[in-house]
């Protein structure tokens, strides 16, 4: 019988060595290794899997099942891959387990389901199925956190589609550690991505995040999944967004809109119009600008507020865009706009909760400034997108004409936008003013 090997595992960060220290070589934590058991391979090990050609596999290979919502199948790229094993993380309380018994519901009706979780029992699972009206659902629930007996029963039901719930509770007995040390999650996630690409099985993640918002355990688990989706709520607001960072079979930056109901999630079907509070810019310091998530356009409201200042340094605030972003635009104001706001405070926001990184919302966000500080009102029915530069010119951004079509769909009748980006065949029913510096963009406004 072969001896096995012992290593030494890091429980902070996972780094393996063969002896004890007592700091780790690689995150310099102190008293964080412990010692694991390496079973040595047997000699007459049975072969591994044999390669194929490119000819030799199925003709489906495009195929995607649906998840009953089509915002979620827009985030995953267009539906559920065979064999692809997804991560969903977000904040505690903000409906991830709610979303996959809902998914798993639908998925059931045409594929054998299984549902293992850890943080809860099958009381409370089938409370919930009853809530939201799930109960006739044929999937297989498990309560369990060993990932071995998962990965078993999973094989004997025929599974095509596994819900792990979370992956923080789960143990590999090959480890001693405890659940959601490093090493049980990178071991876990491991066995996890093997089971699902041999098998053809479309695994789902349920993982914790940090404080900070990201997928609590070590990067590399993010690494090794195909798709890595963010459930995001503002606690003032009744949508929940689902934003996709990683994507190996669709695009990143996609972003789906559902709202949370007593019957669980509903999806929103037109995301412009619920970030839209209102028909008209009647008001000053408020402007509706154009962004690109994923890949489509977004219609959303900025606002900005002017106030004279009462401290000795005055304040710059903002929610939804970059707080770096707007002491950038109030210099380029000052300097090529002719307009110094040194004395005043100044905030801007995103209505509706909803965060925007792209630089599109330059424009808008000085014109909606401009408004406020002046307390005049923008032309009606106008809507405005581009990109600042330092030199006060204003830079053309990417799908300029889908954005415009965008805009005019929704009703409205007069773009600002860079000349760069004004189109050979404006589309019907809106206006199109094109610009090349703040001064004209701002004439152009009021």
């Amino acid at each position: 019988m072969a001896k096995a090997k012992t290593a030494y595992v890091c429980a902070d960060c996972g780094a393996h060595s063969v002896k004890w220290t007592g700091q780790c070589p690689d995150c310099a934590s102190w008293n964080s290794l412990s010692r694991i058991s390496i079973s040595s391979p047997a000699g007459d090990a049975t072969c591994g899997i044999a390669p194929k050609t490119i000819e030799s596999l199925p003709d489906n290979l495009q195929h995607r099942n649906g998840t009953g919502f089509d915002e979620f199948d827009r985030v995953l790229g267009g539906g559920l891959v065979p064999g692809a094993v997804v991560l969903l993380g977000g904040d505690p309380g903000i409906g991830k387990s709610t979303l996959l018994q809902q998914v798993s519901s639908y998925l059931a009706a045409e594929l054998p389901v299984l549902y293992a979780t850890g943080e809860e029992s099958l009381r409370q699972v089938g409370q919930r199925a009853h809530r939201l009206g799930l109960a006739d659902a044929h999937m297989q629930l498990l309560a369990d956190t060993s990932i071995e007996n998962i990965l078993q029963q999973a094989e004997e039901c025929a599974a095509k589609v596994l819900v792990i719930d979370s992956v923080q509770t789960m143990v590999s007995s090959d480890l001693p550690s405890a659940p959601g040390s490093v090493a049980q999650l990178r071991q876990c996630v491991g066995r996890l991505v093997q089971f699902a690409k041999q098998q053809e099985v479309s695994v789902f993640v349920i993982g914790h995040v940090t404080k900070e918002g990201t997928i609590a355990g070590p990067r590399v688990v993010e690494h090794m999944v195909d798709t890595v989706l963010y459930v995001e709520s503002d606690p003032s607001s009744r949508f929940t967004l689902i934003r996709s960072v990683k994507n190996r079979f669709g695009a990143s930056g996609e972003m789906g809109v559902f709202a949370m109901t007593e019957n669980g999630f509903k999806q929103v079907s037109n995301p412009s119009a619920i970030f839209l509070s209102r028909d008209s810019n009647a008001e000053s310091g408020s402007i509706v600008a154009v962004a690109w998530e994923g890949s489509r356009a977004l219609l959303v409201e900025i606002q900005a507020l002017v106030a004279e200042g009462n401290g000795t340094y005055p304040k710059r605030l903002a929610t939804g865009v970059d707080q770096n972003r707007l002491a950038l635009l109030l210099a380029v104001l000052q300097r090529h706009g002719k307009l110094a706001l040194t004395a005043e405070d100044v905030f801007v926001n995103v209505v509706g909760g909803l965060r925007i990184s792209e630089t599109a919302v330059d424009l808008p966000a000085l014109i909606a400034i401009v408004s406020s500080y002046r307390n005049r009102a923008c032309r009606d029915r106008l809507v405005s997108f581009g990109e600042v530069g330092l030199a006060g010119e204003i830079r053309p951004v990417r799908f300029g004409t889908e954005r415009i079509l965008a805009a005019a769909k929704q009703g409205f009748t007069h773009a600002i936008v860079p000349q760069g980006n004004v189109p050979k065949k404006i589309p019907e029913g809106i206006q199109v003013s094109g610009v090349r510096r703040i001064t004209e963009a701002l004439e152009a406004a009021f």
